[in-house]
Formats: C-alpha cells, structure tokens, sequence
C-alpha cells in the first residue's frame, strides 16, 4: 500500500516539477497622474494532489488551486482601493463530477480612505480581522495552504472564504509597533431571525521590526525581516463567540532564517450558528529558509478538539520542502500529509507550482 503511495505520488508531482517558471516580469501599472494609478496582477497555484482513502478510491487530483486576477490602485491621494476575482479549484474531482467549469467569484472588493496612519477606513467585501493565519496573503503562505481550520466560522457565518461584507477602522501606533483592527460586518443571516451585526477586532503588537501598513500579513518574509508579532482576535455575533491568539516569528538565524506561527482558536455557533459546534483548534507551522539552496523545509501541525458529540476530533501534519525559484514570484512546494480522525488515517502527498506578481 505504501508503495504504490509513493509511485502514484511520484506520477503526481513529476509533470508538475518539470514544468518550470519564470520570474514574473515587471510591475504592470498605469499611472494617470501623480494621485491616480492602477496595478494589475495575477497569481496562479496549479497543483497535484493524491489522497489514499479507502472510501473513495485512490486517484490523483491534478487542478488549479487558485488562478487570481488582482487589480489595486488609487483614485485620490487618500483613497485607493482592491479588487480581486477567483476561480478555485478549477478541474478539481468533486463527488459528483469534475469541477471544470470555471466559478468565478469576486474575492475581495474594498475601498480604503487614508485618514492618518492611525486611521484607516476599509468598506466592502473584506477579509475579516480575527487570525494572523486567516489573515495572511495566499501568495506568501509558509505551508502548501493555510491551516485546515483557520476559517471554520465562514460558512456557518455565511462568507466566502473568510470575507464578509462590511466596514473596517484599523490603524497603526508607537511606530507602526502596535496594529489594531475593529469592524462591524453583515455575519449571518436567517429567515424568521433578525441578528445583529457581526462585530470583529483584532491587535497584534510587534517586538521588533513591523511589517508596513498594508492589508495583508505575510506568511514568511523569506529572511528579509526580523518580526515577532503577538495578536489577538475576537468575533462575536449574539450567541456566537470565537477567540484567537497568536505569535508569528521571522527572523535571521545561521546561514538562513527560521519563522514560525502559533495560533489557538476557540469557536462557538451557540443558538446564532447551530451548524458550527463548540470546538478548539491548535495551529503550528514552521519552516528554515536556506538561500544558498533557494530551499524551505517546511512542517505543519493542526489539530481540531471538538467539545461536543455533534464534531469529532481530527489531527491533521504535513512535512514537506519548499523551492522558491523567484522567491513568491515562482514557488515549487511539496509535502506528504497523514489525516487522522473518525475515519480510517488517511495519507496524502501535494505538489503546487506557483506564479504570482503584483
């Protein structure tokens, strides 16, 4: 069983490591004037997957992850905005066909009034501010994805993959050291109940170096910074609670550099969210970049405790290496997993190509 594992893992990721990359070019951006500018970019994830289950047989799942089109800029000198559209797991087997047909969704959709550096207003379709996981750009994750629950509120709560429409205050202090994020968003909605709002904050607090005022967290900066972030998050709509804490550090050591994340999640649905149980996750993920050897090995470990009968525990690890070709811009990443739950432990090998610029 294990053999035919590794042969069939092995016919997986072979096309995929010969097709190669190429760095991306440069910056596609059109500038109006000195207040109004667009830039456009794209990300593309093509990735081998074989999972050996029993249940379902065993095949290997070749697909496009993510294939991205992002478009960002500004129209005044305080206001800018971003858009970006999605079509995920395009060609992916699902249990009842092939999703070959393109679904194309808009995957964030804001626009951000500059006020000061303290004060920064976000309205739209955004990515909600709870984990630094949920919250990192899917063009610079340290694993092959992100954790396995790092959204488990988004469909209970009636988003898309972790956005949800609504506004956003959040700024940065004490040098750009201390961020904090609070919003007020739609949360879920059912017919015959009239919930209020969905209220979400988040503050995280750098020890040494900060990482700029944009949206998105990296998720490893590839030895180009030293970071040690401490965050927390909470997000709260009547009966529905989650918690988050987290510690993210990127920093020089040896000949490379090592990050490393943390995360601990607690959710809760209560009578608001009957379909998401009361449940506890841990997250840990780390991985030493090499740049001699252009190479990251990488592990991940999360692990899924539900306090009720309605969910069953899972443990999910995965070990695997990293080739940055172009740094972000073209990224080979591999990685043998193992399932372990109610059902029978599962294994699981993935090979994902990445291109991404903007």
């Amino acid at each position: 069983m294990i053999g035919r594992f590794w042969r069939r893992a092995a016919a997986v990721a072979l096309p995929v490591f010969l097709a190669g990359a190429a760095a991306a070019g440069a910056q596609a951006t059109l500038k109006v004037n000195d207040e109004v500018n667009f830039r456009l970019g794209v990300l593309g994830q093509f990735q081998g997957d074989w999972l050996e289950d029993a249940g379902t047989g065993d095949a290997p799942n070749l697909f496009a992850r993510r294939v991205r089109l992002l478009v960002g800029g500004q129209v005044t000198r305080s206001v800018g905005f971003f858009i970006e559209t999605d079509a995920p797991n395009l060609g992916k087997k699902l249990p009842d066909g092939k999703s070959i047909t393109p679904q194309l969704l808009v995957q964030d959709a804001y626009a951000e009034v500059r006020v000061r550096n303290w004060l920064l207003l976000d309205a739209g379709l955004l990515l909600v501010p709870f984990s630094r996981n949920s919250l990192q750009s899917a063009a610079t994750l340290l694993a092959l994805d992100y954790g396995a629950y790092s959204f488990a509120q988004s469909v209970p709560t009636q988003c898309t993959a972790g956005r949800d429409t609504g506004l956003q205050a959040r700024g940065h202090l004490l040098g750009n050291r201390f961020e904090y994020r609070v919003g007020a968003f739609q949360g879920a909605h059912r017919p015959g109940l009239d919930p209020s709002a969905r209220f979400i904050g988040r503050a995280q607090y750098h020890f040494l170096e900060t990482e700029g005022t944009g949206y998105f967290y990296a998720g490893t900066h590839l030895g180009t910074k030293r970071v040690a972030a401490l965050g927390a998050g909470l997000d709260l709509q009547d009966d529905y609670a989650a918690y988050n804490v987290d510690f993210f550090f990127d920093h020089p050591l040896g000949p490379g550099a090592l990050t490393t994340q943390v995360a601990y999640n607690h959710f809760d649905g209560g009578t608001t969210l009957p379909t998401l149980p009361d449940q506890h996750v841990v997250l840990v993920e780390a991985g030493y970049f090499l740049p001699a050897l252009k190479l990251t090995p990488v592990l991940q470990f999360t692990r899924r405790d539900g306090r009720t009968a309605s969910i069953a525990d899972e443990t999910r690890w995965s070990a695997g290496v990293n080739y940055w070709m172009a740094r972000h811009n073209a990224s080979v990443k591999a990685a043998y997993g193992r399932i372990t739950g109610p059902r029978a432990a599962r294994n699981e090998f993935t090979v994902q190509l990445q291109v991404f610029y903007y």
